[in-house]
């Protein structure tokens, strides 16, 4: 489960530097990737992020990926791929944003 699970893109652009990287650790296990997107904010719409996500994961060593996947463990994966990665990545990127209509009001 991710502890940082809906916030929101908006919410995501102004949080501080140290927690953007901890919520994008918990997507993919990789702090350079982390550090990279959150350095990157504020992102105008879901699919900069998302696009951004992948082209850095194109820049992971394999060693990287290796851990990447090890992160991943319980998770359904039928290749240890980049495609396969940056499918689970942006479910957890997606997690991690929460809806994009955002969540009714009460």
């Amino acid at each position: 489960m991710l502890l940082h699970q809906g916030i929101g893109l908006d919410r995501f652009n102004e949080i501080s530097r140290g927690r953007a990287v901890h919520a994008l650790y918990e997507c993919c296990s990789n702090v350079t990737w982390a550090a990279t997107l959150a350095d990157a904010r504020p992102y105008a719409n879901r699919d900069a992020l998302l696009s951004k996500a992948d082209v850095e994961l194109l820049a992971l060593s394999q060693r990287d990926i290796d851990h990447a996947f090890e992160a991943v463990v319980h998770e359904r994966v039928s290749e240890h791929n980049l495609t396969e990665l940056a499918r689970i990545t942006r479910t957890r990127i997606g997690g991690m944003l929460g809806p994009v209509e955002g969540y009714p009001d009460y």
